[in-house]
């Protein structure tokens, strides 16, 4: 017959109905002080007449109440944390069937997932997040951090450079935080639970992450003078943003019930993908990623925020690397103790430079520099640019945190047009003034405000628009027609005049 501890068994007894109720998870609870315990426990007898029995051997092992090992599958893991409402209606079906029709898109989507997702559930659920949230990027960008829309959004959060900002994403001529798989992942969480706090409804949150928070805010309101309805269906918004909760609830399922769907999604350990490593000095991207014995684009794939070949430490203090390679990596970065390890270094330009001026300053052809500065042609270098040059074999200084931080290339046309006013000659046209300024003869009409046909009286004014180097004050014309621009003030009629050089 059992036997109990007349104190403390109606104690367990309590916790072990509180356990089951709240289906095996921990809650705190409020209990009423127990009775002191006697130093010789009360033990009494449960008659048999209560239907318990007495254990045999065998029934003594029995299974715990709650497994205690955690799953090994992500995807499951990401299943047990769905917390958001589910939303069914029409577009969820049409995205349902759009998806499913497409198994191999959805495979090449997973796939790309797995560097990043057991961050992205991680995070989340920290925060008591809904885990499927970690979905949301494989609608913003299908998991590709390197994806830029056509309104300039980048990364696979998807961050507009204002609102980047706004969350600390740092956007300079290094690097690109909205890229960044830590940065970025904080950021939309953070924006993410503001939107949440604002509205109260995860489905209206993700619709002011897509369409803006006033946006949002504005149709609600709307709705409310109406004395209509005000949830997410409700709203009148954009079609992308109809359509936005509906792909989410559609992956969503697509995740729950894979073989419903007729999907295959990829095995995704429950195990972190990488490990985020510290450096102290520049280093190329290339020597990084040979040092962790990684393929280089790998390593780019997790670290897709750097923009140059070269990794400012004082910018860029941590890299990430796959969770088997960070120990590679700083075994092999000890052997180079000593050596060079950046061949790139920062030029500050001291002043207005043409490309060719500033190629010969750093040592470098103009096609190099061009190319590694993505400068454009007919542009010159503004002061204060920050450009990547070669480092020179005797130069072992690190680039500062001020200039990696905060680098920028700004340019300036190298050719400006100039308002002038001249003076026109006996027998001239719109034809032959564009002819002598180098000009269209439509653009000139236009900036007179005459007919392309139209002809113009001996001194009559005629406004032009001239190229002008911007480091000097001359118009480029040739010698000729500004000649026979000064002698048209003095005589109605002058020589013929020669084609302006260009």
């Amino acid at each position: 017959m059992r036997l109990f501890n007349k104190a403390c068994g109606a104690q367990l007894g309590s916790l072990l109905c509180a356990f089951l109720l709240n289906g095996g998870t921990a809650q705190a609870q409020t209990y009423p002080p127990a009775a002191p315990v006697s130093a010789t426990p009360e033990v009494v007898a449960i008659p048999r007449d209560n239907g318990l029995q007495p254990l045999t051997p065998q029934e003594s092992t029995v299974k715990p109440v709650a497994p205690l090992a955690t799953t090994t599958d992500l995807w499951e893991r990401i299943r047990r944390g769905y917390a958001m409402p589910d939303l069914d209606s029409p577009l969820v079906r049409d995205r349902e069937t759009w998806y499913s029709a497409r198994p191999d898109y959805i495979f090449r989507m997973t796939e790309r997932s797995r560097k990043y997702l057991f961050h992205i559930v991680e995070e989340l659920e920290l925060r008591n997040m809904p885990t499927e949230l970690a979905l949301l990027p494989f609608v913003e960008s299908a998991f590709n951090p390197q994806a830029v829309s056509s309104a300039k959004a980048a990364g696979m959060w998807q961050f507009m450079p204002a609102t980047g900002r706004t969350f600390e994403l740092k956007q300079n001529v290094f690097r690109d935080d909205r890229r960044d798989v830590l940065a970025s992942t904080r950021a939309a969480l953070d924006y993410l639970q503001k939107l949440y706090g604002m509205f109260g409804d995860w489905h209206l949150a993700l619709a002011a992450y897509n369409w803006g928070e006033g946006s949002v805010g504005r149709a609600i309101a709307k709705n409310e003078r109406l004395m209509l309805g005000t949830g997410y269906t409700d709203l009148t918004m954009p079609m992308e943003t109809q359509f936005y909760v509906p792909k989410l609830q559609a992956i969503k399922n697509i995740v729950a019930r894979p073989q419903a769907f007729g999907s295959d999604l990829p095995k995704i350990e429950n195990h972190p993908y990488f490990q985020t490593v510290s450096i102290r000095r520049d280093i190329d991207v290339s020597l990084a990623a040979k040092l962790a014995e990684v393929p280089l684009d790998d390593f780019k794939a997790l670290n897709p925020s750097l923009n140059k070949p070269v990794i400012l430490a004082a910018g860029t203090p941590q890299i990430l690397l796959p969770w088997d390679s960070a120990d590679v990596f700083l075994q092999n970065l000890d052997r180079f103790a000593g050596s060079r390890l950046a061949s790139w270094t920062v030029w500050v330009a001291p002043g207005t430079l043409r490309v060719a001026d500033a190629a010969k300053q750093v040592g470098m052809s103009e096609a190099q520099l061009r190319e590694i500065n993505n400068i454009p042609k007919g542009m010159l270098i503004k002061p204060g640019s920050t450009l990547l040059v070669t480092r020179a074999t005797h130069s072992a200084t690190e680039v500062t945190e001020a200039v990696a931080d905060r680098g920028e290339v700004a340019f300036a046309p190298e050719m400006v047009q100039v308002r002038k006013t001249v003076r026109a000659a006996k027998g001239d046209s719109v034809a032959s003034i564009a002819k002598r300024y180098g000009a269209n003869p439509s653009n000139v009409a236009q900036w007179n405000k005459v007919a392309t046909s139209a002809s113009f009286k001996a001194g009559q004014k005629v406004v032009v628009y001239v190229s002008v180097n911007a480091t000097r004050s001359k118009p480029v014309t040739s010698s000729s027609a500004k000649t026979a621009n000064r002698s048209t003030a003095k005589k109605p009629r002058t020589a013929p005049v020669k084609k302006a050089k260009t």
